[in-house]
């Protein structure tokens, strides 16, 4: 599921992708917490990038 999530970061998921990535992270607290910080993580390493 991980690999899914960052490929949401990177285009649109198909609605199979979507019902499939929802459907899991109802169930899985670990993958529903990993999902909310990838937009942090995302705006985090793009700031990084532009200092350097």
């Amino acid at each position: 599921m991980r690999h899914l999530m960052s490929e949401a970061q990177d285009r649109s998921l198909t609605a199979r992708e979507k019902l499939s990535l929802r459907m899991h992270t109802l169930m899985c607290a670990a993958c529903h917490h990993f999902q909310q910080q990838l937009p942090v993580l995302r705006r985090l390493s793009q700031a990084y990038t532009k200092r350097k």
